[in-house]
């Protein structure tokens, strides 16, 4: 019988976690592989705004890697282990759960109804009685930001935002804060993702510092 490429991937994380199987595999933990996590997510992300069609077939493959690599892992654990299977099986309940309107019998009329349906039941598994439970305070300044907006705004909670995104003319932390909080209130009430937006300004540097470099030498 063939088996599918997922399931080879298992055999194969099977095998390295194994004795007998990698050194270096077998003395990973959870901990040590999160910053691969983050290296492989920023690399796919490069890949999709650089339209790189093969290197998003291979940066999501070492995305697809820790997963596995993790779930492997987690198996292991002496009194609450899980496998890939029961990982799968948690995110196809969560999506059929989160989409009622694909799955049951509730009706939706725009993309933003089907986004208040996914907050509002997420808030009812969750348990969550606050718009900023489950915001992960780890992540970089700018994405935390823009994800507490997009909370507020989905809770419909009313901030008092600065509106002046001038530069002020002492830069101090507060100034500097407020005006890059506005800023992104700026951008994300205009449709815009300040996180691709900036991303999109540094490739531009990017370019711009090597020409100028190709010039000089």
């Amino acid at each position: 019988m063939t088996i599918s490429h997922l399931q080879r991937l298992v055999a194969v994380m099977d095998q390295l976690r194994s004795p007998g199987g990698c050194v270096w595999d077998a003395e990973q933990t959870h901990e040590s592989l999160l910053k691969f996590l983050l290296e492989e997510s920023y690399e796919y992300v490069e890949a999709v705004e650089t339209n790189d069609r093969e290197a998003m077939r291979e940066e999501l493959g070492d995305v697809l890697l820790q997963v596995y690599f993790h779930s492997r892992m987690a198996q292991e654990h002496p009194t609450d282990p899980f496998s890939i299977e029961d990982v799968a099986q948690t995110v196809a309940d969560k999506l059929i759960r989160r989409h009622p309107h694909v799955f049951g019998d509730v009706k939706v009329s725009s993309s933003d109804e089907v986004l208040e349906n996914w907050e509002a039941l997420k808030a009812i598994e969750k348990g969550r009685t606050s718009a900023v439970e489950g915001v992960p305070l780890a992540q970089p300044a700018l994405p935390l930001v823009a994800k507490l907006l997009y909370r507020a705004e989905k809770n419909k909670i009313t901030l008092n935002l600065p509106k002046d995104i001038s530069t002020p003319k002492v830069a101090s932390e507060q100034a500097v804060g407020e005006v890059l909080l506005a800023t992104i209130a700026w951008a994300m009430a205009n449709g815009v993702d300040p996180e691709g937006a900036l991303r999109a300004s540094a490739r531009a540097l990017i370019a711009e510092i090597s020409e100028i470099e190709s010039t000089v030498g």
